[in-house]
């Protein structure tokens, strides 16, 4: 977990003193300020918060918030870097282990220099919250991943998808955006007592009845705390969060990336798509699945080359 600066009790006094508008990074005192917020919405005395770099939506007395120092938020996004960082490390290693072993396999161990080319993975990501959307698109990218990327509220995303579905034609889908579990709303097996869970379980249904095959569409499902077994149930290979822990904003991303560059010869170890992620398991499971990226070979440049030139 990133780590936050400790405030004083001088800092939450101040904190206090000061007024809390949309778009402010706080913290709670309650919570030890354990977690930096974006003000989503200020209701009379009650903010609505969205978790800086976790997908967790929380509601909060504007007397229990501290407003997060510009020094703080530039210190925080600086460990946040390095981290985004480690897991992107971890992840071209084994995508060249991936690479080297698909060049051995595919000539035979043959030494000679061979060209591949490969047949990109669709990526289908519908996002509860934009600004996490626009995180994840841009890690695709540098993944190399071609991605559709859509923001839709929770809860119209079951009856946006089927659409979506067929449009796009994507191999890999995730659904995500924001969540939360309350004690107060009732056990943790309750669907209820999840903010948005129920909305992602009715997304997770919808998908499933236009590709039932869970090797056809790969799915990913939930945000921070989300009632894992019920998402596992409705029909997604991973979801989050079988510890009821919060999850990273790019750990969807993180997931999918091994499963897209992983032949569809192979099946995918479920701790290999977990090991990148910031959470693990206690933030994210799933089912044994298999691997979705094909190769060809010879990719021939000149012909190409050619081609283009006398169009």
């Amino acid at each position: 977990m990133l780590r936050v600066p400790y405030h004083t009790a001088k800092d939450e006094k101040r904190g206090e003193q000061m007024q809390i508008k949309v778009g402010n990074v706080v913290t709670r005192i309650s919570y030890h300020h354990d977690l930096h917020f974006t003000v989503h919405a200020v209701k009379e005395k009650t903010a609505i918060l969205h978790g800086v770099d976790y997908r967790l939506v929380a509601h909060a007395p504007l007397s229990d918030l501290v407003l997060v120092s510009e020094r703080e938020i530039d210190e925080q996004a600086k460990n946040r870097k390095q981290q985004e960082e480690t897991s992107y490390r971890l992840f071209r290693q084994d995508f060249k282990l991936m690479k080297e072993k698909r060049t051995y396999d595919s000539t035979d161990a043959y030494t000679e220099d061979v060209t591949f080319f490969q047949l990109p993975t669709k990526v289908l990501h519908i996002d509860g919250d934009e600004m996490y959307l626009r995180k994840c698109i841009a890690l695709y990218k540098r993944m190399g991943l071609h991605v559709h990327g859509a923001h839709i509220s929770e809860n119209e995303m079951a009856s946006e998808l089927g659409a979506m579905i067929k449009k796009v034609q994507p191999r890999l889908l995730i659904i995500t955006g924001h969540d939360a579990y309350s004690k107060n709303l009732g056990h943790k097996s309750n669907l209820r007592s999840y903010r948005n869970s129920r909305h992602f379980v009715e997304a997770v249904r919808a998908a499933r009845e236009v590709i039932p095959d869970v090797d056809q569409l790969v799915i990913f499902a939930g945000a921070c705390q989300s009632h894992f077994e019920a998402l596992i149930r409705a029909g997604a290979n991973f979801a989050s969060s079988p510890s009821r822990i919060n999850i990273h904003a790019l750990d969807p991303v993180f997931a999918v990336a091994k499963i897209a560059y992983t032949s569809f010869m192979e099946r995918v170890n479920i701790w290999d798509v977990l090991r990148n992620t910031f959470t693990g398991e206690k933030g994210i499971g799933g089912i044994e699945t298999r691997g979705l990226l094909r190769t060809g070979m010879p990719f021939i440049e000149e012909e190409h080359e050619k081609s283009d030139e006398k169009s």
